[in-house]
């Protein structure tokens, strides 16, 4: 059966640092595996990353996401209110995780989207989805579109909520780890709102929120626990600490005291095990592209902002650059257009990729420019 999933609360301001041995959570405990460092966009530890699982109650991170993209997109308004169906509510009362909305209740987006992410709330989930989309199908269809758009390339959805559906939900921790960063940077405010909160008063009951990390790492806020017999025990974890912005994925451990322990101390050693080290200032000049039928023969390439990069604490590893791009670039080009990638290898971790935009817009060539670009080129 499908157990409780809760978000994490955000730490208590002024906690000390945490006791918890820093430590990667050994295959037993957390056969899959996966730290990104959004600060950086480097990937820190991967093990099974790409091994589709069922997320389970992690689903539903999903399902807040859309919720925030339409939010932002002004399809959906917090205060909005939507009436929970008589078939939705035969259906869902009182089932698994659950905000326990009352029949033909009169409910608003912000309460749905706080029962989801606070209480796991099951009910809240499909109430959420038929109200906004007209029906749990269209809904699904939506996030389903909407992760192929962020890039989850390995992952699809079946149900609102990640009630057992005989294995047709299925995620990746890569794909989980995408998720979180697009959650955390296209929308701080909504995810600092709805992520993270105490606790859930609805109904006349008040209900918790916990999570592993809560209140036991110093900056946890979230985000989602996941559980059911078939999938194991997962999480989804964050927190943000001196600047830094961790996304840990554990999941498939077989009892719910490994998960947990396993996410304290891997959420730790994400803290500790790295010194950050800036290698491009912001607006800084990386390379140059070649460009194919243009006024000019390159454009100058430059990331969207600073570029950092985590190396294991107290040692100097071997790091190599290279810029790869499919060249020569054919013009047109729009100012901030991603056209290439920095290719940064340091010795012992994961390839780590870091996406190049152009610096200003290239026009394609005039007549004149064609004729003395193929001059300059004969006298070569």
């Amino acid at each position: 059966m499908l157990g409780t999933s809760l978000v994490a609360l955000a730490a208590p301001t002024g906690a000390t640092q945490s006791k918890i041995q820093p430590a990667i959570p050994s295959a037993d405990d957390a056969p899959i595996a996966y730290m990104l460092d959004v600060t950086s966009g480097q990937v820190l530890f991967s093990r099974e990353a790409d091994r589709r699982f069922m997320p389970a109650s992690i689903t539903k991170v999903m399902t807040t996401f859309l919720a925030f993209e339409w939010m932002e997109e002004g399809r959906l308004f917090p205060e909005q209110v939507f009436t929970v169906r008589p078939e939705t509510f035969q259906k869902w009362h009182r089932v698994g995780s659950t905000m326990f909305l009352p029949r033909d209740a009169r409910v608003t987006v912000d309460e749905l989207v706080h029962g989801v992410t606070t209480v796991s709330a099951n009910d809240g989930a499909v109430v959420l989805a038929e109200g906004a989309a007209g029906s749990v199908e269209d809904w699904i269809a939506a996030m389903n579109a909407k992760a192929a758009q962020i890039g989850m390339r390995n992952s699809h959805f079946y149900t609102p909520n990640g009630w057992m559906d005989e294995g047709r939900t299925f995620t990746t921790a890569r794909d989980l780890g995408t998720l979180a960063e697009a959650m955390l940077t296209r929308h701080p405010s909504k995810y600092k709102h709805f992520v993270g909160v105490e606790g859930l008063e609805y109904n006349g009951i008040t209900q918790r929120n916990h999570d592993p990390i809560s209140g036991v790492v110093p900056g946890a806020d979230g985000i989602k626990t996941g559980f059911t017999n078939q999938a194991g025990f997962g999480f989804l974890g964050s927190a943000q600490r001196n600047g830094r912005r961790l996304v840990m994925v554990v999941a498939a451990s077989p009892r719910a005291r490994q998960r947990n322990d396993a996410a304290r101390a891997f959420i730790e050693w994400g803290f500790a095990a790295f010194d950050t080290k800036r290698v491009f200032h912001a607006d800084a000049v990386i390379a140059k592209a070649r460009v194919q039928g243009a006024g000019v023969p390159a454009v100058n390439l430059s990331a969207r902002g600073p570029v950092k990069i985590d190396v294991p604490r107290g040692t100097n590893p071997a790091i190599t650059m290279a810029v790869r791009y499919e060249g020569p670039l054919q013009a047109p080009i729009a100012k901030g257009e991603e056209v290439a990638q920095l290719v940064v290898s340091i010795a012992g971790m994961p390839e780590h990729r870091v996406p190049l935009v152009a610096e200003t817009d290239v026009l394609e060539a005039t007549l004149l420019q064609r004729l003395l670009n193929g001059l300059t080129g004969w006298m070569r």
